[in-house]
């Protein structure tokens, strides 16, 4: 078994954290993911910038440097940004744009169509969305229209599954992550997901999970391997994410 981690974040203090909410994460540095995920064979994987983390890039570019090469980065980016900073960006191995719309602490909803295409058509990044997929019927022509968008914690609720997979019948990624977190039920999802288009599902522990009611355990990856055959774990666990973030 191999993972590509699809969706973790890296919490280091020596770095601005906003508290959110009111909320204020823990501290979760480089070293505390490898040693969580020492037993799992994790052979790369994506940073994603939290709601607590703003519009900071430095902890995300020391994050990248010291997990090396196979790991990449998802950043939050203010409508201002400049072409210089997110090519010098790419260079420095993030290839992904978030909105946070569950939890803000990222750019208006407003700004992403022109946001998502720009970011694509300058570098080749996806954009990658934090919204429950009840939602996604007041944006969904404009995701449609987008050239490359992915869906985090399996959209979070049962209510938005329907609306979820009509959008992944169009070719929208989803990530398989943060199960103790969702109110949906997760076999459901998965299958359905898998069902309507096999290279849409990446898995992620979404460590440390924050916010999260039960944290991410090894059961979660458990819980693939028995709902799939080989061929289709190996794709939810690595192949599919493998080839979003390597575009």
């Amino acid at each position: 078994m191999r993972i590509f981690d699809a969706h973790f974040h890296i919490i280091d203090f020596d770095f601005p954290i906003i508290e959110n909410q009111g909320y204020t994460p823990p501290s979760y540095v480089v070293t505390d993911y490898l040693d969580e995920t020492a037993d799992i064979n994790v052979v790369g994987g994506a940073i994603v910038s939290g709601s607590f983390q703003g519009f900071d890039q430095e902890y995300l570019l020391k994050g990248l440097k010291q997990l090396g090469s196979s790991f990449c980065g998802v950043t939050q980016l203010p409508y201002t940004v400049s072409d210089d900073e997110i090519v010098n960006l790419h260079k420095n191995g993030v290839r992904a744009l978030r909105f946070n719309i569950k939890r803000g602490g990222s750019e208006n909803i407003s700004k992403l169509d022109y946001l998502a295409r720009r970011v694509f058509d300058l570098v080749g990044w996806h954009t990658e969305l934090y919204i429950d997929a009840k939602e996604l019927p007041e944006i969904a022509s404009t995701i449609e229209n987008l050239p490359a968008i992915s869906i985090d914690h399996l959209g979070l609720s049962e209510e938005g599954l329907t609306h979820l997979l009509r959008l992944v019948d169009k070719g929208i990624q989803v990530k398989a992550t943060g199960f103790g977190r969702v109110e949906l039920n997760v076999e459901n999802a998965l299958k359905s997901i898998y069902e309507t288009n096999p290279d849409a599902l990446m898995f992620g522990t979404d460590l440390p999970s924050t916010r999260a009611k039960r944290p991410f355990k090894y059961g979660d990856i458990e819980l693939i391997q028995n709902l799939f055959d080989k061929e289709a774990t190996d794709k939810i666990l690595y192949k599919n994410a493998l080839r979003w973030y390597s575009k």
